[in-house]
């Protein structure tokens, strides 16, 4: 059986409830969603393009902390009305 790990990171928001930022299961990683929040502060700031990047560099954090990058990504979904396919900049790893 594949070892399951539970990846933490101070890089990005705390989990809030009973979820853990990501799990690394084998091979893979499962990330939890990121919000906009500062890790340091725990404060939303700025407008939606301060907010996206914010969420992206905590998404980021997480993956360094298991051995990964955004570049390593093989697909993102993000929820705001429905999923969005993997392409154009978020698939090729890139912060707006």
């Amino acid at each position: 059986m594949t070892q399951r790990t539970v990846i933490a990171t101070a890089d990005a928001p705390k989990a809030i409830g009973p979820y853990s930022q990501a799990i690394a299961l084998g091979d893979l990683i499962f990330c939890s969603g990121q919000v906009a929040l500062d890790p340091a502060s725990g404060e939303l700031q700025g407008d939606v393009r301060a907010q996206t990047r914010r969420a992206l560099e905590n998404l980021s954090g997480v993956l360094r902390a298991a051995g990964s990058s955004l570049p390593g990504l093989g697909c993102s979904a993000a929820r705001a009305g429905g999923a969005v396919p993997c392409k154009g900049r978020a698939a090729a790893g890139e912060v707006p």
